[in-house]
């Protein structure tokens, strides 16, 4: 039993002892790592983002859709959005996901970390706004969190890293303020990074050992995929996204569960969101995912 709470999340009671046991036997994030490859069928998704664009502003995107993806999935399937801290297992308060927007799109550009917040319930244009709006905001201001990061960068490497180890030990302890955890990027469900709009795909990406998030998902560019189908093999386009997770969490049994559902919302739009041309709400329901 812990001596303090924590603010962004809530202890896990009730599981087997295998799995409370975990965290002892597997200390860090990256010695825990399962590695998993989805590859989706994306042809409907881009019918459907097509038809949505003209008649929604700002444009959404198929990583804007992934994200949404994502973010259901999270909800319906709350034993994902877990994490690790000081040997125990908690359950988050929310859902929370970080990505890098460029600030331009040069090889020289910085990049801005958004973390966003995701509504339980919340619309897919409503959704797809917001990441917009984060993202141009990201781009033209400096936001606090970066702000406080180049000050820590101008003392000397060693305060450097007494700073950050004496972060870490409070949050080991669950001292970490909650207005330190808010905003920053690396406490979040899951870190979704959209590499192949940069021109790296097919990698695998490493978990954060400093901060809790469990999951991460690295996006390729799209491209020409074979499928086997009963009829024989088709070649469509498809979207590979390559997932880090941290087993400690829950069991592969359950992660490989949700991904069917982050699949069906991206190969069947339509189905699960509603009509693009209206507003386009989430369709499934609990026992949906459940089947899934």
């Amino acid at each position: 039993m812990p001596l303090f709470s924590r603010p962004d999340g809530d202890l896990v009671r009730g599981e087997a002892p295998v799995r409370r046991i975990m965290p002892y036997l597997m200390w860090g994030r990256n010695e825990s790592c399962v590695y998993q490859e989805s590859l989706f069928r994306i042809a409907a998704a881009r019918t459907w983002l097509k038809a949505y664009n003209r008649s929604h502003h700002p444009r959404a995107t198929l990583f804007h859709l992934v994200a949404y993806a994502v973010a259901v999935a999270l909800e319906v399937r709350p034993r994902l959005n877990r994490f690790v801290s000081g040997g125990r297992i908690y359950q988050r308060r929310g859902v929370f996901f970080s990505f890098v927007a460029k600030k331009a799109f040069t090889e020289d550009a910085p990049g801005a970390t958004v973390k966003l917040a995701a509504t339980e319930g919340e619309s897919f244009p409503a959704f797809s706004a917001r990441i917009s709006t984060h993202v141009d905001e990201a781009r033209e201001t400096v936001r606090g969190v970066d702000k406080e990061v180049a000050l820590i960068m101008r003392l000397p490497g060693p305060l450097v890293r007494l700073l950050v180890a004496f972060a870490r030990g409070l949050d080991h302890w669950n001292l970490f303020p909650a207005f330190m955890i808010r905003d920053d990027p690396m406490y979040a469900s899951i870190f979704l990074a959209n590499l192949g709009s940069v021109g790296v795909s097919d990698v695998f990406h490493h978990l954060y050992e400093y901060g809790t998030v469990s999951i991460f998902g690295a996006v390729s560019a799209p491209r020409r995929a074979a499928f086997v189908n009963r009829d024989g093999v088709t070649v469509e386009e498809a979207l590979a996204v390559r997932w880090t997770f941290d087993e400690r969490i829950d069991d592969a049994f359950s992660c490989a569960r949700s991904l069917v559902l982050v699949q069906k919302i991206l190969e069947d739009p339509g189905r699960w969101l509603g009509a693009p041309e209206g507003t386009p709400v989430w369709q499934g329901t609990a026992m949906d995912a459940r089947e899934s």
